[in-house]
């Protein structure tokens, strides 16, 4: 009888600890008036009670507020490279229906990732073609932001040796050189606040915010020994390569989005990857080439400084970084596939 009675304590002990500790869980609220979740108090979920946690590893409660659920979930910060919208390695790409496929472009040039009448996304290629290769080994090495008529850049800076506790980031804002104090959790942020730049830790991981738009996560990385071995990049001893990760969340995309990337998110795209081989490359690079990181002169660009959605341009659904580690399908409708 008293062990049945010390198992009913100890039931109801950790039911009350439970509780406490959903009780001490941040709630949140969109405050977009376009947002289905408009001042809707929102509670964050158990296993990721705060928007801002104090540990950079946690895992932070996240509220899409472009989607009618109203739900809070759990996520990352730093980028999945797994995920769509995932731009990461000799770069390999993961578009919004989830097909992987690798676009190698040309080192030390410019192309469009995305182009939509309000935002222009491009990257900067590095690389580097060993003797008896015809192509280069690329990567992102830098990230250039065009919106209403600011611009924003995110580079890998060039190292010979990567050393973790240095931060390899650099920044410019409307063509000024930022400084984000290193730290977690360091935020800048433009006076009207239209852009956002958050570490995610204390060096060399960063979100950057642009409110209603879209959502950039970035991480700067070496090409390691593994993988110069691997792939035999006969990487010089005078650089590593460092170069980005990225993953990006977009809201509200134009119909007429374009770019290597931003092309799988229109309503009808159909992905030109071939399915069932190894590295599915798709090309394009006379479309998307720029003249620079912060230019919108590709052919296919439709970018304007002024750019705003009319009632006669549909709107692309939200997909966001959707999680295909789960199964085949990952809800929304959507079919993760590789």
């Amino acid at each position: 009888m008293s062990s049945l009675n010390t198992n009913c304590l100890l039931i109801i002990l950790l039911l009350f600890l439970s509780g406490a500790v959903h009780i001490g869980a941040e709630y949140i609220t969109c405050s977009s008036r376009k947002s289905p979740c408009f001042l809707k108090r929102i509670s964050c979920p158990k296993q990721c009670p705060k928007s801002l946690p104090t540990d950079p590893k946690a895992k932070v409660c996240y509220v899409n507020c472009n989607s009618p659920m109203c739900q809070a979930e759990c996520r990352n910060r730093k980028p999945n490279c797994n995920g769509p919208g995932a731009a990461c390695q000799d770069p390999r790409f993961i578009g919004a229906d989830g097909i992987v496929f690798y676009f190698h472009g040309k080192s030390n040039e410019h192309f469009s990732l995305v182009s939509d009448l309000n935002l222009q996304i491009n990257a900067r290629f590095t690389g580097l073609r060993p003797a008896g290769r015809t192509r280069d080994y690329t990567w992102i090495q830098a990230l250039g932001v065009l919106f209403d008529s600011h611009s924003f850049s995110v580079e890998a800076t060039k190292t010979a040796t990567w050393e973790y506790e240095i931060d390899h980031l650099k920044f410019s804002y409307d063509g000024k050189e930022l400084v984000i104090p290193e730290g977690y959790p360091s935020l800048w942020k433009s006076p009207e606040n239209e852009i956002r730049v958050e570490r995610t830790s204390g060096r060399n991981s960063v979100i950057v915010t642009l409110p209603e738009v879209a959502e950039i996560s970035v991480n700067v990385v070496p090409v390691t020994k593994e993988d110069d071995k691997i792939h035999n990049y006969q990487i010089p001893s005078d650089d590593c390569f460092a170069h980005l990760e990225v993953q990006f969340r977009f809201y509200g995309l134009s119909s007429k989005v374009e770019g290597v990337l931003g092309r799988t998110y229109q309503p009808d795209f159909q992905s030109p990857a071939k399915l069932g081989v190894a590295m599915p490359v798709v090309g394009g690079e006379n479309k998307y080439r720029t003249t620079s990181l912060l230019s919108a002169d590709c052919s296919s660009c439709v970018f304007s400084p002024v750019g705003v959605l009319h009632k006669d341009d549909s709107v692309v659904m939200n997909y966001g970084p959707l999680d295909c580690t789960g199964g085949a399908s990952s809800g929304n409708g959507i079919v993760c596939r590789k």
